[in-house]
């Protein structure tokens, strides 16, 4: 971190050396003076080792803190150093209190602006565009090693709404981030520290009418730019026809006539086999043609292939060149198989299907049968125990009658 200071601290210096209504100061006693011309104004304040953050004490004596200052006053607080922009800062002499160290910098600066290249107002689903953009003070590029640190450029994107689709429509569309700008001489961007921020845009956002904004927000830089840009569908389609032994693999690819210039179509294909073996094949459309054919030979490996790639072209209307990346699709290649084996195969698992079909049959009936055995078993008990209840019954009335009749006779008289 001490490294991105002193990095930060020589920007400034540079920068203040090369731009004539710029200038660099030193503290005197902790103070220093701005002046009524001044739009901006961006400091550094080293602290002693674990020191609090320094408070900013303005002309008519109202105090700034790290963690209390009003909206135009922009804080970076590290462990040994504050890095302080003030926009629209109030003219005469300004203090720092705090434990700071004789080696602090003040760099004054006026019209930081962002610039950057204006977007095709036509993009196509799935291009790839290359976009560049620079932060300028007074009309000259900042350029300074690990400013990156400090600067962090955005591309988003946000769905266009039409005035009544507004009102109608009860979801708000959400911005998207679709880039990041770099200036690290990797990827699209041409050389590192040049003060040319690079992002490499993937359209892959649906087709439709979107809001642009640029936008740089860190804290020390807050600029935007916007415009408005149309995404139409993918101008080409591709049809992949997957060989045997006797015929090669092909990747067939056909522009819209009214959207590529004729003959301008190229491909770059690559073919991953099951073994991880690489065919890469280039071809480019003949002459007025609108598409283009791949082929793929002596690939003949059982398993899954990879197959992905990129796709060349020119804008028939603007000729402006188009670039497109082909997502990763597979296909899988099967073994010869024996037709007699296949068919004494298929007539047994028929056998075994059938076979397995009468035994859940047979399964089945036996179960009929138990049911209806077991409800003929319990019918049958519930009828002899009420047959056999009943004669017990009328056993027993019988008994009764026979022991009360004799009694009755021997009391009539003689």
């Amino acid at each position: 971190m001490q490294r991105i200071f002193i990095a930060f601290s020589l920007w400034l210096t540079l920068i203040g050396t090369a731009m004539a209504n710029e200038s660099a100061m030193s503290f005197l006693d902790n103070r220093f003076r701005v002046d009524e011309t001044v739009e901006r104004i961006t400091f550094l304040v080293y602290r002693k080792d674990n020191s609090r953050p320094v408070t900013l004490v303005r002309p008519d004596g109202r105090k700034y803190y790290a963690w209390k200052h009003p909206a135009n006053v922009h804080w970076i607080e590290e462990p040994t150093a504050d890095i302080v922009t003030i926009e629209r800062p109030m003219p005469g002499p300004w203090q720092a209190i705090g434990k700071v160290t004789p080696k602090n910098n003040i760099q004054l600066v006026s019209k930081l602006s962002l610039k950057a290249q204006t977007l095709p107002e036509r993009l196509y689903q799935g291009e790839k565009v290359k976009f560049t953009a620079r932060l300028l003070s007074d009309g000259a590029p900042l350029i300074i090693d690990s400013i990156l640190t400090h600067v962090n450029l955005k591309v988003v994107m946000t769905r266009y709404l039409e005035e009544q689709e507004a009102k109608d429509s009860k979801v708000t569309p959400i911005p998207i981030v679709i880039g990041e700008f770099f200036d690290d001489g990797a990827r699209l961007d041409e050389r590192s520290g040049d003060g040319i921020f690079t992002v490499e845009l993937p359209i892959t956002i649906e087709p439709g009418k979107y809001n642009v904004r640029i936008t740089t927000g860190n804290g020390v830089f807050l600029r935007a730019l916007e415009q408005e840009v149309f995404v139409y569908p993918t101008p080409f389609v591709t049809r992949f026809i997957q060989g045997d032994e006797n015929s090669p693999h092909q990747l067939l690819l056909r522009g819209e006539a009214a959207t590529i210039e004729a003959g301008s179509l190229a491909t770059s294909i690559e073919l991953i086999s099951p073994s991880e073996s690489e065919q890469v094949v280039q071809a480019q459309a003949d002459g007025s043609e609108m598409e283009v054919t791949s082929l793929f030979t002596d690939l003949n490996e059982v398993g899954t292939y990879h197959w992905s790639g990129h796709v060349y072209a020119d804008e028939a209307v603007t000729e402006r060149e188009l670039v497109f990346d082909l997502p990763s699709r597979s296909f899988s290649v099967v073994g010869a198989i024996d037709l007699n084996k296949a068919q004494e195969l298929q007539e047994a698992a028929r056998e075994a299907k059938k076979k397995a079909q009468q035994e859940a049959q047979i399964a089945q009936h036996r179960a009929e049968v138990k049911q209806r055995a077991l409800i003929a078993i319990v019918v049958g008990n519930t009828v002899l125990l009420l047959v056999g209840a009943l004669v017990w019954w009328i056993v027993r009335r019988k008994r009764a009658i026979r022991a009360v009749t004799p009694e009755m006779q021997l009391k009539m008289p003689s």
